[in-house]
């Protein structure tokens, strides 16, 4: 029996015309009627309403033209039952933040260490005593000098305060732009509803209770609903119920619908009856969002970390347990892959590390040095009124090791990781790709295989028929309408007006001259395009026998290959029209039409004629063929067994076989080439015939004519993978994907069994990195596999987007490459920041640990060190991390996944430039009082006045840095330093404003920051120096990386052999990880603790000395 039941009638067209009368149901009651299932909710709607019709009156609102768009209905809809969208969660405000940057443990001991400072500066003993204290008292400081030593102290808060307001700026900027994605992912969320009688799409957020939605396969439901008429209509629950099953709808046993689930197969039409937080998903968003909201109070120091916003009505749920609550996925969350982050979190602890035992190593050389010559070489005995002296001392000495850490450990890290992604997900939208993981943005630079589709991503999507087999002719171009006998014209035109989806069509072109437009499904469109050819209109033969009238519909799958719609005559007898692949089809018919317009039988010997002489030359072109076909089924033999499909779908007579021209993209050969170049294959994989297929890839240039690469069919390739059980064995997929180029006539699933081949393979060194594309429902596990799935944003269905990585607005392919390219750049971006932190790291720490043992003091004062660490890492991050690609980045092969964060060349670099600074500061430090003539800084008291010696070297040290950042910006060798400098703006601004700041610093700066302003020639060296950094570039550049084998690549990820058993047990559990997935798994744990423990052990150790 047909699905539907509805017959629209012109009384019925004008159920809510009375608008001025209140609704006759309640949001409640609409929330209990939404709340049954199947039967239930079938009784319900009958008992309540008497029909669907009954419902759509009570809500004025009619079933057949929807709601007529008044803005005053519509308002006062969102008023009486709700808007679409589900509240987003509250941003934290800007104090949270910076409450929550106040709690590293870095921090907070400087503050500490800071306040003690500032306390005991004010205390002074009196002179007597002050005698028998040493030179720890400062016997050489002039009064004003000492009664200026709290200045010292609350230049450090004042430092501390200045990192933690940047760092929760730098937090609320981040969330923002979050939000700003989410918000821009949910404007490309669209639903076809009917209003006044016209199919229109509206925002998601726009649907209101009464409004007349159309669904189709692909679509995610945006709201609750009841079915007014279906057409083979199965709906996937799962994301509510938990069962994996599709369950089967329909307006006669189980017409509700649920928002947040899937349409797997078929179409229909609603009437929406609950929309945001009155809807099903909706009421479970907001029981989470209570319960979050309750356990948060119970625990304020609940787990920390990235969340997922949740705005918007169109989200997908968990599903629910027995007891109501949401089921746990045990299996890893999807894009949990990147390389980079597990490489960053190994790469993070090692330098922490070392940074923690050279900064526990200057405070123990400090306090020996201090305690040795103060009561050792001086000889001064103990006396408690020179305690608060000594504690001076020790505190300042606290301070400086505590400094050194904080320039130490790359916290500047995470932040440059995510400024980079960040910069790059917004530059990659005006390139077409509307990211969804960040992840995915890094990943796909290291890909090296994708899987494309044919139709829209390399081909335009502008469907045209161009060659006709019709009546036993063969035509090479669409023949005159006079050509075709007119029985034959009619079931054509018949065929292709009923057998294509109501909501494709030919519109008007939006400009004088322009193409006609095409809405909807590209093939259909092609076929309608035919009718209006042969100037027929087939909304002519749409208004006769409008959707709700058509009996059956068999709509097209994977599995079917074919679409069918059944019409019942009034003599009781049934026609049913087909269309589908043309060599699919043609095997279902039995007879085929003659010149005449009468049949004739077509045997097995005509099939293969037809198949040689027709199909293959279509396929050989590129095009695609189609096969129209039909069947009466007579009255006299009763009504079919509709449900018996392979029987219904037999028999047929085949009315026209087309072929449909679909051209490749003018840009497509060449990003093909540059993804070649760039050491990725690219292998088509589509639903098409395997000649056309050839055809199409040859044009692409992913196959050239000469080449022995593999073609094959779906069918082909799952017998050779297969063994005699019909197991799929890993063994015999990497024999076959290597060379494989062109998969066609595939289903998805051999999608997805092609991409888990490929990255389960171990035949190559390194695991291929695979990038997806797709736009159909069932293409969402392939796409989900894959490392990086590309969702057509045109196209694709709601569910494709859903599993996917980046959605592709224009479904391009050559957008693709731009996704490479911003992908590489992530990666050499932070390479880059990376050999900046390192080389100032290096070089500040060994200045800060020798000063110590040589000195008694850092040559960087700790206020000076935290501007240097705000260059370091916030400026740094901000200048480096935002370099645009360029197309150079397509002239190497990927990195892959083993390769070092930290290359050889690099390691060079750091090295090298590190060797310049601590010569030039080591000279500055020892002889640079000689050098300019001037007071030497070495051995001053406390509080004494800041020095010309200290502050050359501190200046020269900082304009090395800004000199260096030009350096940086090359991590493979180039010579140019200045190339494509200007085309950043970010980096220049920060450049020059950095060298603003120090300016003012060094000149203005006075006691807070323990400078004395210096002279014009002191200047002009300090840049000279600082300049001298690029000229050093240029001679470390000479040194061929090959002469220094003796150096040390870093920054690998962490092996699965170097995983501790423990941790291994606890990932057991998880479904189908691998090793990339559990890197990152232990990498994210890895990353909190691991800077958390090397905090916390700093304060061991001295709270252990101390105590």
């Amino acid at each position: 029996m047909a699905n539907n039941s509805f017959r629209g009638s012109k009384h019925g067209r004008r159920a809510e015309a009375n608008h001025d009368a209140e609704f006759s149901c309640t949001l409640q009651e609409l929330r209990s009627l939404m709340e049954l299932r199947g039967p239930d909710g079938l009784t319900k709607i009958q008992k309540t309403y008497g029909d669907v019709n009954g419902l759509c009156a009570r809500l004025r609102t009619s079933p057949v033209d929807g709601l007529d768009g008044n803005s005053e209905d519509i308002s006062r809809r969102k008023k009486e039952f709700g808007q679409n969208t589900i509240p987003p969660k509250k941003p934290k405000t800007f104090l949270q933040l910076v409450w929550e940057a106040l709690q590293d443990v870095t921090l907070i001991i400087l503050e500490v260490a800071a306040v003690i400072s500032l306390g005991l500066s004010f205390y002074r003993p009196p002179d007597a005593e002050r005698q028998n204290c040493g030179r720890a008292a400062g016997g050489v400081e002039e009064e004003g000098e000492a009664e200026a030593g709290w200045i010292e102290g609350a230049a450090i808060l004042l430092s501390v305060v200045c990192v933690v307001l940047v760092t929760a700026f730098n937090d609320w900027s981040k969330e923002k732009q979050f939000r700003g994605l989410q918000s821009r992912i949910e404007q490309e969320q669209k639903f076809t509803v009917v209003r006044g009688g016209q199919v229109i799409q509206i925002n998601v957020s726009e649907i209101v209770v009464g409004d007349i939605a159309q669904v189709k396969y692909g679509d995610l439901l945006p709201a609750d609903g009841v079915l007014i008429q279906s057409n083979d209509l199965k709906i996937d629950e799962s994301s509510l119920t938990g069962e994996s099953d599709h369950v089967k709808k329909s307006v006669q046993e189980d017409p509700m619908m649920l928002s947040g689930t899937h349409v797997m197969e078929g179409s229909g039409k609603m009437v929406v009856t609950a929309v945001g937080v009155n809807s099903q998903t909706g009421i479970i968003f907001t029981l989470l969002g209570a319960g979050e909201e309750a356990e948060g109070k119970k625990d304020d120091k609940g787990k920390k970390g990235e969340q997922h916003i949740t705005d918007g009505a169109n989200v997908e749920m968990q599903p629910l347990n027995e007891d109501g609550e949401p089921e746990k996925k045990k299996n890893l969350p999807k894009k949990e892959k990147s390389v980079l982050q597990g490489k960053l979190t190994k790469l993070a602890v090692q330098i922490g590390k070392a940074g923690l035992f050279m900064s526990t190593l200057t405070v123990i050389i400090l306090i020996t040095r201090f305690l040795i010559d103060t009561f050792w070489i001086q000889g001064v005995p103990w006396t408690s009124e020179c305690l608060p002296i000594y504690v001076q001392f020790l505190v300042k000495f606290f301070i400086i090791g505590v400094t050194v850490l904080v320039v130490a450990v790359p916290e500047g890290l995470p932040l440059a990781v995510t400024i980079s992604l960040a910069y790059s997900v917004k530059k990659m939208m005006k390139d077409n790709n509307l990211v969804r993981h960040l992840d995915a943005c890094e990943t796909m630079g290291n890909a090296t295989a994708i899987c494309s589709d044919k139709t829209g991503t390399l081909t335009m999507n502008r469907m045209a028929v161009v060659q006709a087999y019709i009546a036993g002719s063969y035509y090479k171009k669409v023949p005159k309408p006079h050509m075709i006998p007119a029985k034959i014209l009619d079931l054509l035109i018949w065929g292709i007006g009923v057998n294509c989806a109501y909501t494709t069509k030919i519109m008007p072109p939006e400009k004088e001259g322009g193409l006609p437009r095409q809405v909807g499904n590209k093939t259909e469109c092609a076929l309608l395009g035919l009718t209006l050819d042969l100037q027929r209109d087939y909304q002519t033969i749409r208004n006769e026998i409008p959707e709700e009238k058509l009996y059956k519909v068999y709509t097209f799958n994977s599995a079917r290959k074919s679409m069918s719609t059944v019409l019942k005559n009034h003599d009781g007898s049934y026609r049913m029209f087909s269309k589908g692949a043309s060599e699919i089809l043609l095997r279902k018919c039995s007879k085929i039409l003659k010149e005449n317009g009468k049949t004739k039988d077509l045997k097995p010997l005509d099939r293969d004629l037809l198949m040689k002489k027709v199909i293959e030359p279509m396929a050989s072109e590129g095009l695609r063929t189609i096969c129209l076909a039909y069947r009466d089924f007579p009255a006299a033999d009763g009504e079919p067994d509709w449900d018996n499909e392979a029987h219904i779908l037999s028999g047929l007579t085949c009315i026209a076989v087309v072929g449909i021209e679909d051209p490749v993209r003018p840009e497509v050969p060449d990003a093909i080439r540059k993804c070649q170049r760039a050491g990725i294959t690219v292998r088509m994989v589509t639903g098409d015939n395997i000649n056309t297929a050839r055809a199409i890839a040859v044009k692409c240039g992913i196959l050239q004519p000469d080449d022995d690469f593999l073609c094959m069919e779906g069918k082909e390739f799952n017998r050779r993978i297969r063994n005699e059980l019909g197991e799929i064995e890993q063994e015999r997929i990497d024999k076959i994907w290597p060379m494989l180029r062109v998969l066609a006539r595939s289903s998805p699933t051999d999608k997805h069994t092609l991409v888990k081949g490929i990255i389960d393979s171990t035949v190559l060194e390194q695991r291929q990195v695979v990038a997806v594309t797709g736009d159909g429902t069932n293409d969402g596990p392939a796409l989900k596999k894959a490392d990086v799935g590309f969702a057509m944003g045109i196209a694709g269905t709601d569910v494709a987007k859903e599993a996917s990585d980046i959605i592709l607005t224009d479904d391009n392919f050559s957008s693709i490459v731009k996704a490479v390219m911003w992908g590489r750049n992530v990666y050499d971006s932070i390479s880059k920041f990376l050999q900046f932190q390192l080389t100032v790291n290096v070089v500040a720490v060994i200045v800060a640990f020798t000063g110590a043992c040589i000195t008694q003091d850092s040559p960087l004062k700790a206020v000076q060190m935290l501007w240097v660490n705000l260059i370091m890492d916030t400026f740094a991050s901000l200048a480096l991390a935002t370099e645009p690609p360029t197309e150079a980045l397509l002239l190497r092969n990927p990195y892959g996944r083993k390769k070092p964060l930290i290359s050889r060349t690099m390691m060079k670099n750091i090295l090298g430039h590190a060797i310049y600074q601590l010569t030039v500061i080591f000279t500055l430090l020892f002889v640079g009082e000689t050098l300019f003539d001037i007071d030497s800084g070495r051995n001053a008291p406390l509080h004494a006045p800041a020095s010309q010696h200290y502050t050359i070297v501190f200046n020269t040290f900082v304009l090395m840095q800004i000199f260096n950042e030009l350096n940086a910006r090359k991590i493979h060798g180039e010579r140019n330093v200045f190339e494509g400098v200007f085309k950043n703006p970010i980096f220049c601004t920060i450049i020059l404003g950095t060298l603003l700041i120090q300016v003012v610093i060094v000149q203005f700066g006075g006691k807070p920051f323990s400078c004395a302003s210096l002279t014009v020639d002191q200047w002009l060296w300090c840049v000279f120096l600082g300049i001298g950094s690029l000229l050093w570039g240029q001679l470390v550049s000479s040194v061929p990386t090959s002469w220094l084998k003796f150096l040390k690549t870093a920054g690998h990820g962490t092996q699965q052999e170097e995983i501790p058993e423990e941790e291994l047990e606890e990932m057991k559990d998880l479904d189908a990880i691998d090793h990339a997935e559990m890197e990152l798994r232990r990498g994210q744990v890895l990353w909190c603790r691991g800077l958390q423990r090397i905090q916390t052990q700093v304060w061991s150790h001295l709270y252990r000395k101390w105590s």
